[in-house]
């Protein structure tokens, strides 16, 4: 029918958007863990920053992968969910690396705080000091808290199939109704871990911009490059444009919720657009805001050139 045409057309326009954010954010993290691999073969080791990176670039690797296959085959082989268990467990994998995305980022924005925040409390100075031993313990229980997001989504999938929720077309795939109402329970879990990991980043940022001021009113003026302040500023620009950006993927989880209620396909799609564009983006500025990603990025600029 001619709405079915219109659908199809919509869906194919809407994944190759999807595809060509899919390809920027996988091949601009890929850089990430191909610079800190490199570097972990030649010196046997990882500072704790990297280790953060690595596993972060991997997690959104995995995520765009995940992404680009679920909205691949929902507009070119619809019929392939029928078929269980694909789309529960294309569900669970994009739940789970999208979740461990949003930790690991959220340990990423605490480390730098606690790094380079300069307070005298107690307690502040037992992190500063234990950070780097608390660093792989901050990333399985990232993993593990991703795991059970992953887990929840996958039987909220099972049950909704389950209660035939059948896709006649693709037209219905787009405007199936998921009740959010009945699934509640679920949704509020996956809500609550996501408000979580968005409250270290903004508590994060806090201290951190409070102790940059605090330090800059302390500063006696002098003609010496103050290095604790570059830090303090290196530091922030990264924390901030990730606040910003995490506070807009907030926005967008919560219209996703109203959208799916209302049903809402359209508005839905668009958000979807900017969700696949986040890692990408947020991993080209920590490119650019760490001095190690950023002259390895900058000798491949001046190789290309060359060329």
């Amino acid at each position: 029918s001619p709405h079915q045409y219109n659908v199809t057309s919509y869906g194919a326009t809407f994944v190759a958007i999807i595809t060509l954010e899919v390809f920027a954010g996988m091949w601009i993290n890929a850089f990430i863990v191909c610079v800190l691999g490199i570097g972990w073969v030649k010196k046997k080791t990882l500072n704790s920053n990297e280790k953060i990176l690595l596993l972060l670039s991997c997690s959104r690797i995995s995520h765009l992968g995940f992404i680009g296959v679920y909205f691949f085959l929902s507009v070119i082989y619809p019929n392939y969910f029928y078929v269980h268990p694909i789309l529960q467990l294309l569900s669970f994998f994009t739940a789970f690396f999208n979740y461990s995305n949003l930790w690991v980022s959220a340990c990423l924005c605490g480390f730098y705080c606690i790094k380079i925040a300069n307070f005298r409390n107690r307690f502040f100075i037992y992190l500063k000091v234990k950070i780097d031993r608390m660093v792989p313990w901050l990333l399985l229980g990232s993993m593990l808290s991703a795991l059970t997001t992953g887990i929840l989504i996958y039987d909220l999938t099972e049950t909704v199939q389950s209660n035939n929720l059948t896709f006649t077309c693709l037209g219905n795939f787009w405007k199936a109704d998921f009740r959010m109402d009945k699934y509640f329970f679920s949704f509020f879990l996956a809500g609550v871990g996501y408000a979580a990991s968005f409250m270290a980043v903004i508590c994060s940022a806090l201290f951190l911009l409070f102790s940059l001021w605090r330090h800059k009113r302390m500063m006696q003026t002098n003609s010496m490059k103050d290095l604790s302040m570059e830090a303090h500023i290196r530091a922030m620009k990264s924390i901030l444009s990730f606040l910003v950006m995490y506070t807009i993927n907030f926005i967008c989880l919560i219209l996703t919720v109203i959208y799916n209620m209302k049903n809402e396909n359209i508005m839905r799609l668009l958000i979807s657009i900017y969700l696949c564009a986040f890692p990408g983006v947020h991993s080209l500025i920590l490119i650019c805001s760490n001095p190690k990603l950023e002259k390895a990025l900058i000798k491949i600029i001046s190789c290309a050139k060359c060329k």
